[in-house]
């Protein structure tokens, strides 16, 4: 799928895609696979104080994996149009000792990625398995520029992730639809095992235009209780300009209903940036995230990356998901009379250090 200079300025700084840094093992007769990954390590601090519970936790510095991952991509020319492919990415904890004599873990942690599919230049592709949400990728993706935390839009596992199927069209004029399906199963399950909601299948689509320096994405997710949503629509429009080959803005708003007895409605504005020069990249964001039955925050984000080769990057990202008020006096005939304050969380950081292969 193409992506803009917004969505790859980042990428280009870090040293490369997966794609362009994957190293091909075999190549004969039309079949080929790729092996790509990265080793990837940091320091991270700060964040929220407070758990879910109200109860206080510790923040400090900790040396952490950043989601190091090694994949294959396989793909076969079934004719001159048609193309047979697959992918599977796994997660591995590459920070610390894993296995029997370590942590208890075995190493690779998680299944990112396990799809199979068929593509044509002329009827579009479909594809099934455990992929990245559709709308992540056509609609908020040029929001989606940090290595960890700082998007505030919906992300690559918004009802995706396993049991899902997903077409999207060729490029027909700078335009592309796509549509994708969720399945919740819940075969095999006893009476007092099931929920109240059974089987469910959670949609998701929508359109997006990518033309010159504009591209632009609308689309809506069902999004599901199942799912961790809060079985009302969810609604997007973001775009992106590439003001110059250097610099791109971006701009979005999503939303979602709000539910009688689960509540989760909000409304999202977002506005940011990438600019790059010789191997730096920098970006930034800013959200105005408002509940429908909480108090509104301001989050923000910036992050700066250095390519020190096209394998190896460093890093360091800061995020506010909640900015603290800056305290105001209130005047009244010269005197004192209020001041105006409110607290929010401790601003989290990310640097480190990533190797592709």
């Amino acid at each position: 799928m193409k992506k803009t200079l917004l969505a790859t300025a980042i990428v280009g700084a870090l040293g490369a895609s997966a794609a362009a840094q994957a190293a091909t093992v075999y190549d004969q007769d039309g079949t080929k696979l790729d092996v790509y990954g990265r080793i990837a390590m940091g320091i991270a601090g700060g964040g929220p104080e407070y758990n879910g519970s109200g109860e206080k936790i510790d923040n400090d510095a900790e040396f952490v994996d950043v989601y190091s991952r090694l994949g294959l991509r396989m793909s076969h020319e079934v004719s001159r149009d048609l193309t047979a492919f697959g992918r599977v990415e796994w997660r591995f904890d590459g920070d610390e000792r894993t296995g029997p004599s370590g942590n208890g873990n075995t190493g690779f942690k998680e299944v990112r990625q396990s799809y199979i599919g068929l593509q044509s230049d002329q009827f579009g592709t479909f594809q099934a398995g455990n992929f990245d949400s559709f709308y992540n990728q056509f609609v908020s993706l040029p929001f989606d520029v940090y290595i960890d935390r700082g998007l505030e839009f919906a992300g690559h596992p918004k009802q995706s992730r396993g049991d899902s199927i997903g077409y999207y069209t060729p490029d027909l004029s700078g335009f592309t639809a796509f549509l994708q399906l969720k399945h919740y199963s819940e075969r095999g399950l006893t009476e007092t095992e099931q929920t109240s909601e059974g089987d469910v299948i959670a949609p998701q689509g929508g359109v997006r235009y990518a033309q010159g320096p504009v591209t632009l994405g609308l689309g809506f997710v069902e999004d599901v209780a199942r799912g961790g949503g809060n079985a009302e629509m969810l609604y997007g429009l973001i775009g992106s300009y590439d003001i110059t080959d250097q610099f791109s803005a971006r701009l979005g708003y999503e939303t979602r209903d709000d539910n009688d007895t689960r509540g989760g409605g909000f409304d999202t504005w977002g506005l940011g940036g990438t600019f790059t020069t010789g191997p730096w990249a920098f970006a930034a964001d800013i959200y105005d995230v408002s509940p429908d039955n909480a108090d509104s925050r301001t989050a923000w984000a910036l992050g700066s990356y250095y390519k020190v080769s096209s394998n190896f990057d460093v890093f360091l990202e800061l995020q506010q998901a909640d900015q603290q008020s800056i305290s105001v006096n209130v005047f009244d005939n010269d005197e004192i009379v209020g001041v105006d304050t409110a607290d929010g969380d401790d601003m989290y950081w990310l640097t480190g250090a990533r190797y592709h292969f």
